[in-house]
Parts: structure tokens; sequence; C-alpha cells
């Protein structure tokens, strides 16, 4: 199973960005972010804002990983 908390830490420092300009992107505090990275699972929502704010498709990740037919 995919760690979505890790998959945005990773985008994240890829990007070069701290959590600090993702918490103010996605309307939240610094240590939410920290929190983030910690959930193996988050809301769809909440994945949708982060996806946005970073410019990449969480849920196609999410979908590369699910087991083939």
């Amino acid at each position: 199973m995919v760690h979505i908390g890790q998959l945005i830490k990773q985008e994240l420092e890829r990007q070069d960005r701290t959590p600090t300009w993702l918490a103010r992107q996605i309307a939240c505090e610094r240590p939410n972010v920290y929190y983030i990275f910690k959930q193996p699972s988050l809301h769809t929502e909440l994945i949708e804002r982060v996806s946005l704010a970073l410019h990449h498709n969480f849920f196609q990740d999410l979908a590369d990983n699910l087991p083939k037919p």
C-alpha cells in the first residue's frame, strides 16, 4: 500500500518547497503539514488541495500502485 503522506513529503522536497509554504497554500498550520507526512491515508478533499498546490496528481500515483487485474 502506498503511504500518501510520504509521497507528498517526497514531492514537496523534490520541488524544493517547505512545509510552511505548503501550509499557506492549503490554508492550514505548519504542524498540520508534518501530521500529513505521517498519514498513510488522507481524505480525498485534502489530497485534491495538496495536488493543486503542488501541481502533482497524487490520485494518479495512488491509481498507479493498484494491483493489476
